[in-house]
């Protein structure tokens, strides 16, 4: 492990009150030990660094001035709150970052008062945060309600649609866009952080409601023209227009790394009557740490890495990631298919959708964040006769439901949706967990549903998905690398609904769904040595299920046990439903379904996550001795 920084001013700070105790002229050494811990930290335990350094100078002046935590401070994302979690009484944790049982990688309302809104997924801020202000405006009670959002977050609707109702909250509620990405804002510089000052002052506010008070005397030509004036002057020479328009009185753009800049205008702000106000501050994704600055991606996540050089630790050499195998074996279609066309929301390199982009640049979109335009894009491309893919994280698809069954679904649309992050995730704990797509999907009708179970069934599945025009279908695969199954050359049209027996036997029944079939085969070949013969079969689709699979192999085993990397009302709810329908289960069958319990799983790798789950081969084994009342001896209880 690599020495501690030494960080003497930091060390006197716990809790943003001991941070209030600092003359202004300290706050920028406190600044840098706080970038130089952030980098250590996340140096031992990987994570997200770029956004997190962009914002030391903001969270710093944010806590400095404003009186948290009575004053709510909510991030958007969350990914940028590690020097937040520092200064808020967790810095004795902070390496403990995305381990299990340790601090989260995003903001928690469990693990801090300083944490009053969750978050991980984007553009949520600013409604949450409009929450808080309303609440207390109707209790009377003191407080300020923070959102700090991203630009690449404003992307998202959810964020117009919260603005655009927050005029009610008044000066309780203070937005900060922290653009870092864009370049929407006009270059930043002395004058622009004067103006931003002369216009947040009191003074200025005072003259310019009293401005307002005269023109509102006049006639109404005359005051709307001044009305216009004073909005247009101040959109001319400071941007804003757009923040003015939905109720907000706009502020910036000023240098969010300039402290002297941060400080007197956060205090104006702060105590302004006009609101609610929206601060436009400018940063530097990976601000301060030279190898995540030269970085394209700024070093948004990494591994853990060498502080000094910034070498990254690299995973040892191993199979493809699905995403990637996902990625090459779409382009692969679409050298053939000139109809197929790909579509990400703001991810096109965690889905593999970049490696497609690169070959087909004219047929790839990147939505941005913006989920339920993406479906709803791929609907009409579908209706217009093209062959789109959505390439979504299971958790993010969640966010475009109505999409999925309002324009795709009951219109029967075939958009293919690529699913990925399906089932536990690790580091990212519950927020990024891919548990209910197969429950959400399933349940409706005209939908297929398939999982791969290793990276040559995904293969198969993406061509399958291309042949598949008479409805909307769906593959599912999880985060990381493949199992190492060579990939096939020429992939195989699947047939809908069909699944294969893995391996034959006669006792026990495992019946297995998405790439939990390793740890199938594993339980099967320590139930074999128990003397109890097992079948595995890969059943490939949750829906349509292979029913005339499944009524010979229920008809013909002791035990039957289902398995998925999903919640409960899946793939096991659906064979049970089909078992009980059609009287499958009268005759004695002992019949269990394995799926993820009925929580939200906290970070940890994902072999301990599984485990937990009961869904590795032990778990599997201890189910089915279990049902058939197996003891100690070896043999079968009497009942």
């Amino acid at each position: 492990m690599t020495d501690l920084p030494q960080t003497p001013l930091l060390d006197t700070v716990s809790t943003p009150a001991d941070l209030r105790k600092l003359a202004p002229e300290q706050l920028r050494q406190l600044a840098d030990e706080l970038r130089t811990e952030v980098i250590s930290a996340v140096g031992t335990t990987g994570g997200h660094l770029g956004s997190g350094l962009g914002v030391v100078e903001l969270t710093t002046a944010i806590h400095y001035v404003f009186d948290t935590p009575r004053d709510r401070l909510i991030w958007d994302v969350g990914h940028q709150c590690y020097p937040h979690k520092i200064l808020t009484g967790r810095r004795d944790r902070i390496r403990t970052l995305r381990q299990g049982g340790g601090l989260s990688g995003f903001t928690k309302r469990s693990e801090s008062e300083y944490d009053p809104f969750g978050a991980a997924h984007s553009s949520t801020s600013i409604s949450a945060a409009l929450g808080f202000a309303i609440a207390n405006k109707i209790a009377d009670q003191p407080g300020k309600a923070i959102a700090v959002i991203g630009d690449g977050a404003m992307s998202a609707g959810m964020a117009y649609e919260a603005m655009n109702n927050a005029e009610a909250a008044g000066n309780r509620l203070v937005v900060i866009l922290n653009d870092n990405d864009m370049s929407i804002a006009p270059p930043v510089g002395g004058l622009s952080a004067y103006l931003s000052r002369i216009v947040s002052s009191r003074e200025f506010l005072s003259l310019r409601d009293l401005m307002k008070k005269f023109a509102r005397r006049l006639p109404r030509p005359f005051h709307n023209a001044a009305r216009k004036t004073d909005e247009f002057a101040r959109g001319m020479t400071m941007g804003g227009t757009l923040f003015e328009e939905l109720g907000f009185y706009y502020v910036g753009p000023i240098d969010g790394h300039n402290l002297e800049h941060l400080i007197p205008v956060l205090e104006n702000v702060r105590d302004a009557e006009e609101g609610p106000i929206l601060v436009h501050v400018v940063t530097k994704k990976g601000k301060g740490y030279a190898p995540a600055e030269a970085a394209s991606d700024k070093y948004h996540g990494v591994q853990k890495f060498d502080v000094i050089t910034g070498a990254q630790a690299k995973a040892p050499p191993g199979p493809p990631a699905y995403q990637n195998v996902f990625g090459d074996a779409l382009a692969d279609e679409a050298d053939r298919d000139p109809r197929i066309c790909a579509i990400t929301a703001a991810m096109p390199s965690g889905t593999g959708i970049d490696r497609f982009a690169k070959r087909h640049p004219d047929r790839s979109f990147d939505v941005g964040i913006a989920e339920q335009h993406g479906v709803t894009f791929a609907a009409g491309l579908a209706a217009q006769g093209m062959r789109p893919f959505c390439a979504i994280y299971s958790t993010f698809l969640q966010r475009a439901y109505d999409q999925v069954v309002h324009d795709v679904a009951i219109q029967n649309l075939p958009v293919r949706f690529a699913i990925d992050r399906a089932g536990l995730v690790g580091a990212d704990g519950a927020t990024h967990a891919g548990s209910f797509d197969i429950t959400y999907l399933a349940s409706l009708p005209n939908f297929v549903v398939m999982a791969a179970a290793d990276e040559a069934e995904l293969v198969h599945m993406v061509h399958t998905c291309v042949a598949h025009d008479s409805g909307p279908i769906a593959v599912r695969y999880p985060r990381g690398n493949g199992v190492g199954v060579p990939l096939p050359e020429t992939p195989q049209l699947l047939e809908i609904g069909k699944g294969r027996i893995v391996r034959e036997g006669k006792t026990v029944a495992i019946l297995s769904l998405g790439t939990r079939l390793a740890e199938a085969m594993k339980a099967a070949e320590q139930l074999e040595a128990k003397g109890l013969s097992t079948t595995v079969a890969d059943l490939r689709f949750a829906k349509p299920l292979d029913e005339a699979m499944i009524r010979k192999l229920l008809s013909s085993h002791q035990v039957a046990v289902t398995v998925e990397e999903g919640s409960v009302g899946g793939f096991g709810a659906h064979v049970l439903t089909m078992a009980s329908d059609e009287g499958l289960i009268d005759g004695g069958l002992k019949l269990r379904t394995l799926r993820l319990p009925d929580v939200f799983q906290d970070q940890d790798k994902p072999e301990v996550q599984y485990a937990e789950a009961g869904l590795d081969a032990e778990g599997i084994v201890g189910t089915v001795l279990k049902a058939l009342r197996w003891n100690e001896t070896g043999a079968a209880a009497s009942a």
